[in-house]
C-alpha cells in the first residue's frame, strides 16, 4: 500500500483541552514513519518535531470563524496540501467550504448545553451559537469518522446528530504522569484543605462547591478551599460570591500556579472535588489520582464512567450531598486510602500509546 498524506489540523494544541493532540503528535511519530503528516499549527506555536515524516505548516485562520475570506483561505490551504485526510482535531476547526476526505474529535457537549457568555450580551452569545450548532452539523455531516472520548458523549451524540451514529468511535483519553517538579508549598495554604484546579465555567458548578465548603468550614475552621487556575473573566465573576461567603478568609484564589505548587497541592489536600456537571472525559481527577489524592466526583455525565471505583460520589445539584460526600473522605482515613489505591489501579486502564495506536489505526482506516 502506497504511503498516505494525512493532515492533522492541531491548533488547538497549546490549549488546556489540547492535551490529547499533543500525545498524538508526541506518539505518532514512534508508531508510523511510513506515512506522511502534516501538522497545522499557530503561528506563534513553538510546537516543532524532528521525525522526517512530519512537516509543520503554520496555519493562522481562527477557529469557530464565521469570516468569509478565513472561511475560503483556509479551505484553499487545506485543498493546496492535497492530503488523503484531514484529522480536525476539535469540531468546528473545519471550514464549511472543504469537502476533502475528513474525520474529526468532538470532545463533549458542554458549549451547547450551558450558557457561557462571557463578556458577550446574552442575545449575542445566542447568535454566536447559532454559527456553532451549524459548525458542528456540517462537521459530523462531511466527517467519515468521528471520534470521541467516553461512551457518555458517544450516547449523547448519537442523540443530538442522529445521523452520526454508525461512525462514531470511543478512544480514552489519559492521565498525564505524576509532576517530576520538586513540590513547593503555595503561600497561605495550611495542611487541611480542599483542591480543586481549572477555570470555574458556568458548567464546573463552582458555585454550589463554595456553598458546601461553607457548611463543611462552618464544623472546622481550620479547613481551607483552594481554587488553583489562572485568573481570567470566570474567576472574577465568582469573586463576588466569594466576597460574600460567610467562610471568604478560608477560601484561597492563587491564580496560576507553577507546577511545583501543583504538585504540592495534589499530594497534600485532604481531598481533590470535582462538583462539574458536564465533562467530556474528566482529566483533572485522574491527575488528582496519578498524585495520590483521593477524588470526590460529580456523578453527572461522564465521571462515573472514566473513574469507576477510584472515586466517591454525589449529585452535583445538591450542595448538602456534596458537603456531605466530600466531609466524608476529609474525615475518614480508612476511605482516603482506599480511593488512592483504587486510584493508582484505576490510572492503568489509559494509555497515551493506546489512545494514539488507535487513532493512528482510524487515520489510516479512513483513507481508504
Amino acid at each position: 500500500m502506497s504511503a498516505k498524506h494525512i493532515v492533522i489540523d492541531a491548533r488547538i494544541r497549546p490549549a488546556s483541552t489540547g492535551r490529547p493532540v499533543d500525545r498524538l503528535l508526541e506518539y505518532l511519530p514512534e508508531l508510523d514513519t511510513t506515512n506522511h503528516y502534516t501538522v497545522l499549527t499557530k503561528p506563534n506555536d513553538p510546537w516543532t518535531t524532528t521525525a522526517k515524516n512530519v512537516s509543520v505548516v503554520s496555519c493562522g485562520f481562527r477557529m469557530f470563524s464565521f469570516n468569509p475570506l478565513n472561511q475560503i483561505l483556509y479551505a484553499w490551504q487545506l485543498y493546496r496540501l492535497r492530503p488523503d485526510l484531514v484529522y480536525f482535531t476539535l469540531t468546528g476547526q473545519q471550514p464549511l467550504g472543504y469537502f476533502g476526505r475528513q474525520i474529526t474529535l468532538t470532545h463533549d457537549l458542554t458549549m451547547y448545553e450551558f450558557v457561557r457568555a462571557g463578556r458577550l450580551p446574552l442575545w449575542a452569545h445566542q447568535l454566536r451559537m447559532v454559527g456553532y450548532r451549524l459548525l458542528m452539523w456540517a462537521a459530523h455531516r462531511k466527517a467519515k469518522h468521528i471520534i470521541v472520548p467516553s461512551d457518555y458523549v458517544k450516547a449523547g451524540l448519537s442523540a443530538f446528530h442522529p445521523f452520526t451514529a454508525r461512525k462514531i468511535s470511543r478512544v480514552y483519553e489519559s492521565s498525564e504522569p505524576p509532576i517530576v517538579a520538586k513540590p513547593s508549598p503555595l503561600g497561605g495554604v495550611k495542611d487541611q484543605f480542599i483542591l480543586h484546579v481549572g477555570s470555574p465555567f458556568p458548567h464546573k458548578n463552582i458555585e454550589r462547591l463554595i456553598e458546601a465548603f461553607e457548611l463543611l468550614h462552618a464544623d472546622n475552621s481550620g479547613l481551607q478551599l483552594v481554587l488553583a487556575g489562572k485568573r481570567e473573566f470566570f474567576f472574577e465573576k465568582l469573586q463576588h460570591q466569594i466576597n460574600a461567603s460567610s467562610a471568604k478568609d478560608a477560601i484561597i484564589v492563587p491564580g496560576f500556579v507553577s507546577d511545583s505548587e501543583l504538585k504540592w497541592l495534589y499530594e497534600n489536600a485532604l481531598c481533590y472535588a470535582l462538583p462539574s456537571e458536564s465533562e467530556g472525559f474528566g482529566l483533572p481527577g485522574l491527575e488528582a489520582m496519578a498524585h495520590g489524592c483521593p477524588v470526590a466526583s460529580s456523578n453527572a455525565t461522564c465521571l462515573p464512567e472514566v473513574y469507576g471505583d477510584a472515586a466517591v460520589y454525589f449529585d452535583p445539584l445538591d450542595v448538602m450531598e456534596i458537603a456531605r460526600v466530600v466531609g466524608g473522605v476529609i474525615s475518614d482515613k480508612t476511605l482516603a486510602s482506599d480511593l488512592v489505591a483504587k486510584g493508582k489501579k484505576r490510572l492503568k486502564k489509559y494509555s497515551w500509546h493506546t489512545m494514539t495506536k488507535q487513532m493512528h489505526d482510524i487515520m489510516l482506516q479512513n483513507t481508504k
